[in-house]
């Protein structure tokens, strides 16, 4: 009886550690991503959060997204891509905030070559107030992106793709007409620290895609916060 309660224990103490975090400030966001990290025995957390999306090889279809201009995005708009770099990402996340140079460096070195960055902001700004339209397009601004930043409003598409943190990067590639998952996870192997970087998971996946060779590492763990739904 006394392991039954304690193993009752643990998981409300996993639950209330997840509810709390739903409308956490930005070091608190970072707190519980870390203790996700280094626990994953938390497995009710991982349950609640998890959604099916794609795997290795399925067939991405298109969407229409309004960007921080007003405009509304396909990837049906770049007719001459070669394939995608698609990133859940959001406003204050730590993690995605610690990214966003990498993934500004990302499209300028791969947009030239096909493979143009298509960022998507998956959370709702009625659980995360950061998260609002108008504060994606101050983003945008302030950090300089070259890309389009697209609000996910009705929460369908990060769905779809089966994306859980941000950031959350999805490699798609053209082929017969139709957009091919090619790898799934992390842009690199330090979320925190773009100086530490030994591994950069993404870019070498579109670097062998663009010497025709087959991606050799397709997943990887994505590090960041999660979604807020």
């Amino acid at each position: 009886m006394k392991r039954i309660l304690t193993s009752i224990s643990f998981a409300a103490v996993a639950i209330i550690t997840f509810n709390s975090c739903k409308n956490e400030s930005t070091d608190k966001s970072e707190e519980f991503a870390v203790n996700e990290i280094v626990q994953p025995e938390f497995t009710e957390i991982e349950s609640v959060t998890e959604t099916k999306g794609y795997t290795i090889g399925d067939e991405a279809t298109d969407f229409k997204l309004k960007d921080v201009n007003g405009k509304m995005v396909s990837l049906s708009d770049y007719p001459d891509a070669k394939g995608f770099i698609v990133i859940f990402t959001c406003n204050t996340c730590p993690f995605a905030v610690a990214s966003e140079e990498r993934i500004v460096a990302l499209n300028q070195e791969f947009a030239p070559k096909g493979y143009p960055v298509i960022a998507i902001n998956p959370n709702n700004p009625a659980v995360q107030p950061d998260d609002t339209y108008e504060l994606m397009q101050q983003k945008a601004k302030n950090a300089g992106f070259t890309f389009p930043y697209l609000y996910d409003e009705s929460q369908s598409i990060y769905a779809e793709y089966g994306a859980t943190k941000t950031p959350h990067v999805y490699l798609l590639q053209k082929e017969d007409g139709k957009n091919i998952v090619k790898y799934i996870g992390a842009i690199d192997d330090n979320v925190r620290n773009a100086a530490e970087v030994k591994d950069r998971f993404l870019a070498n996946a579109v670097n062998e895609l663009l010497a025709g060779k087959e991606v050799s590492v397709k997943e990887t763990k994505a590090i960041g916060c999660s979604v807020k739904q």
